[in-house]
This record gives structure tokens, sequence and C-alpha cells, in this order.
């Protein structure tokens, strides 16, 4: 272990007090917040109450990267540096959980439902319930599909494939995204069963004559995807599959997936990549505030996978794409302004999102009210359309993209196309999930992790809970309005400036003004939401700081 300075020294954990930190803090988790061996985003501190952006309350998990998978791979993490088989029957747990959630199309969807009754609305494998058409699109969107097989892979991995209920669905999985890959090599963002591949020919990414600048509806889900990275993502996840169990079938998926990556480079005169395709291969829309265009930020992505490809392959096909959308991409920086938007965007380089096809004119998508009411659903009341100026736009979809990330997508693309590449190969065992997209980073020196988990480990309540302050809202949640431009909030009937007179609360109106951003919410009861929560974010990260540290000491 490397020598402490003095005044830090007392103050380190010894390493069997950092493993009694992980034993609570994880013997919590998994025994008292965790359903079914699954994770929700967060919780309310004191457990009554807990929400993800798909799911929410005590028989719903979450399969986003910042609930189950996260906090199964923290387990591994912490099984893998200290050896102890808690930990990985934790992560065992949370794999079971994924099998009972795998749908009969082969994949996942946002969430996993845990009540019998409810369960029946879901073709869910475990229940031998695929007939109909109950809910059972796999979902390639946000990391879903990708992170839950590469949690049962590598739980399959540490448990010597000893495990039938993981290893059988892990590779059921597997087999059933390799049926639903596009000829060209890309993946739908969703699917039930596999599209009809006469309709998807092989071809290069070419401009369209026009496109619509009103949107046509949400039907994009066959579209060839970038978008959230997912098509990255789901060739790694086979990489690391045929890394896992030697079959030379998922390192051909992954590779006929760099095959897209390769078409889809857009022509000059703007030769990066578009968010999505359409079956000619040409740009096309998604949501509302996703339209045709060449993307300043995905693109970004694209260029780490083809590294990655060529870590794995020593092809230099994949290499030969990036110059000359560095190029392209650092000559479209937009000049850093006033408006909102750019004050979210770190100080540097800054990109459009999106960018006109062929003038390359940065792409806004104007702001929109919104009204969602129990029982009704979400609306869009205005706004959502298509502006070349930068103000007055969206705020839950960056419009605006950071491009400080070139200049080291250059310096990596450089060192690699000058090393041998029997020297670049990523290590055997893949961390994270998206490996694909991080960079070797240090830890920290022992010093600084010792003084790190002394404050973590101070920092656990009695229960073993790390809390912070928060609101996650409540679990009956009526009204939720988001004001695009400035509005006011009356409460109450009668006059606002109370010229009514009388007790009568309803004589007494308030009036409350309302900036743009602003939320109004609207819950049932009088029980107000609870302003301390837990993270499973933060459990995952602590946990793994923790082994980190506790894998330094003797």
């Amino acid at each position: 272990m490397a020598l402490l300075p003095a005044a830090l020294w007392a103050q380190a954990p010894s390493k069997e007090d950092v493993l009694q930190a992980m034993r609570k803090a994880a013997g919590f988790y998994r025994g008292q917040v965790s359903t079914e061996g699954g994770y929700h985003f967060y919780y309310a501190a004191d457990l009554s109450y807990g929400r993800s952006e798909s799911a929410e309350g005590p028989t719903q998990v979450e399969v986003q990267r910042e609930a189950t998978p996260i906090v199964a791979l923290a387990y591994l993490d912490a099984f893998e540096k200290t050896g102890e088989k808690a930990f990985l029957e934790y992560a065992r747990a949370a794999a079971h959980a994924l099998v009972r959630g795998q749908l009969s199309s082969g994949g996942w969807d946002y969430l996993i439902e845990f009540d019998p009754e409810k369960r029946k609305q879901y073709q869910y494998r475990a229940d031998n319930n695929c007939a109909g058409d109950r809910r059972g699109v796999t979902n390639l969107d946000d990391n879903v599909t990708q992170a839950a097989v590469r949690v049962l892979a590598r739980v399959d991995r540490a448990l010597n494939f000893a495990d039938a209920k993981v290893h059988e669905a892990a590779l059921f999985a597997l087999d059933k995204l390799m049926a639903a890959q596009y000829p060209v090599g890309a993946w739908p963002q969703r699917f039930r069963t596999p599209p009809d591949f006469s309709k998807f020919p092989v071809k290069r990414a070419s401009y369209p004559e026009t496109w619509s600048r009103k949107w046509p509806g949400p039907d994009y889900q066959t579209h060839y995807t970038f978008n959230d990275n997912s098509t990255l993502d789901a060739i790694d996840m086979m990489l690391e599959a045929a890394r896992i169990y030697k079959d030379p079938r998922y390192r051909a998926s992954a590779e006929k997936g760099g095959q897209f990556i390769l078409l889809a480079q857009m022509p000059d005169p703007q030769p990066a990549w578009a968010q999505q395709y359409n079956a000619e291969m040409q740009p096309a829309w998604a949501r509302v505030f996703e339209p045709p265009s060449v993307t300043g930020g995905e693109s970004q992505g694209v260029m780490r996978m083809l590294m990655a490809l060529y870590r794995e392959t020593g092809d230099r096909k994949y290499l030969e794409p990036i110059p000359r959308a560095i190029k392209y991409l650092k000559g479209s920086a937009v000049p850093r302004g006033n408006a909102e938007s750019f004050r979210r965007i770190p100080p540097g380089p800054v990109l459009a999102r999106f960018y006109e096809l062929k003038t390359n004119k940065p792409l806004y998508i104007t702001k929109g009210s919104r009204l969602a009411a129990a029982g009704l659903g979400s609306r869009m009341v205005d706004g959502y359309e298509i502006s070349y100026a930068p103000d007055s736009v969206i705020t839950h979809y960056n419009v605006l993209t950071s491009g400080r990330e070139l200049a080291t997508i250059e310096e990596d693309y450089r060192q690699l196309a000058a090393a041998n590449p029997n020297t670049i190969r990523r290590p055997e065992i893949l961390h994270g999930l998206s490996p694909w997209s991080e960079r070797t980073t240090k830890a920290g020196s022992t010093s600084e992790l010792g003084a790190e988990a002394r404050k973590l480990i101070d920092s656990l309540d009695a229960r073993g809970a790390w809390t912070k302050t928060g609101a996650i809202g409540k679990a009956d949640r009526l009204v939720f309005v988001y004001a695009a431009k400035d509005m006011v909030l009356r409460l109450g009937r009668g006059p606002a400036d109370g010229s009514a007179g009388g007790g009568d609360r309803a004589a007494r109106a308030q009036v409350i003004p309302l900036k743009e951003n602003d939320t109004i919410e609207v819950y049932a009861g009088a029980q107000p939401p609870l302003g301390k929560i837990i993270s499973s974010a933060d459990f995952a990260r602590n946990l793994t700081r923790l082994a980190e540290y506790a894998a330094r000491l003797r």
C-alpha cells in the first residue's frame, strides 16, 4: 500500500472498516430497498415510495442504467475486488429480476412488473405468457436491453455459467437480437418480431431531395438509430458477448454493426452521421423534437465506437472515416451566445445537436408548454417548431452539445493510428454499461481514496443508507404543468385582491406568477413530497469506490 500522509493516515479506514461498511450498505440495499432483486432510480429516505423514469411503486423496478443494471454491476465490482460471495449473490438476485422481466421477443422494456395480476398484461417468458398482443416489445432505447444483457452475461461468467436461468436468458436474448439485426447492420429502436428484411435493402447513406419541416408522427421505431447510442451499445454488447461466450456469431454481428456505421457516414458536405435513418438510408424524423439532420452529438459517440472496433479487430477500415468527420465537426462549431441553451453547455466549443441537411445551419426546436393529468396522459400545448434561432428552445432535451470531446477523440485517433495493433486491444474484462465510450482514467491515489472512503463510511446512516436532499414527488400526482413562457397560477375562485371580504377561502384567490421553465405539480392528500431521498446511482458509485479502496489494502 502506498504511504499515506500522516494527517490522512490517522483518518484512513482499515480494510475491515471498509468491508464492514460495504456489507452494511449492500445488505441494506438488497434486503430493504430492492424489489425481487431489482431497483428504482430513487427512493424516499423512509422507503415509503420508489420511482424511476418509467416505473414507480413497490411492485415495479426499472431496467434503465441508473437503476437495476448499475446496482447489479456495483455488486459485481464489489465481489471482484473483495472476493466476498454475498456481493455475488446480490448480483445474482438482480440478474434473476431481469430474467423475470425478459419478454418473449427476447429483450426488455423500461420496467419490470412483479404484481401477479398486472404481470398478465406483459408477455413475460418466465410466466409463459407469450400469446396475444400483450405488452411485449423489446426496447433498445436508452441502453435498456443492451444493459440487461451485459448484466446477465457478466453475472453468468462470475457464476461459472452454472446458473441455468441466467445462462439461458442471456443466450436467448442474444439470439433474438441477432435475428432482429437489419441486413445493413443496424438495429431497430424497438421490435416485437424481426422486421421484413426485404423492405430494408443495404444502401449507403444519402441526402433526401426534400424533407418536411413538420413532424409526420410517431412511427419511427423501425428506423436505423444512433439516437441515445442505441446501435453503438448493441454493437459493443455483442463484442463483449463474444468474449464471454467464445461464440464467433456475436463477433460477426458486431462487425456487421460496424459495417452499418461505415455505410451511414453522410457524404460531403457533412461527412458525419444522422441520429436515425429510414429504409432508404436517408436521415429521417423520429420524435417531434428530432428532425432529419446531421448530428453533432451522436456523431462523437460513433467515432468512439469506430475506435473500439479497431481495437477489437485491428482492421483499419474503422479508422478511415474519422479524420473527415472530425474536420467537419470542428468546422461546424456554433458561436457561443447568451441564450439559455448555451448556459447549460460547459466552456469550450459548442456544436448543434442538429445541422440542417446540406446547408449545415444549426436547427433548434422551440419550447412548448406541457400538461399531464392523471389518467389522461400528457399533451403538448404549443411550440415544438423548427427554428434557426437558439432562443426559447426546449430544455428537456439538449439542442446544443459540447464539442470539448472532439480534441480527445482526435488525440485518441492519432495514437491508435500510430500504434502497433497488437498492443491496443481493450482489457479482457470490461466494466461499465457503455465500455466503448469510456477512456482509461486514474482511480486516484491511495491517500485520496482513503480520505474519500472515510467520508463515505461516516455518511452512512444507522441502517446503512446514503441519503441526500432531493424530491422525487409522490405516487399520487394528479397534475403536472410545464410553463414554456410566463404564465400565472390562480388559487381560489374569488377576487385576487381579497376585495370580496369575508372568511370564505373561496373568496380569497391568490395569483402566483410563473416564469419560463417553472413547473407545477398537484398531489392527492395532505402529505407533502419528502425532502430526503436515496439514489441507486449514488449507492452504486459509493460501493464501487469503497471496493476500489479495499482492493488496495492488505
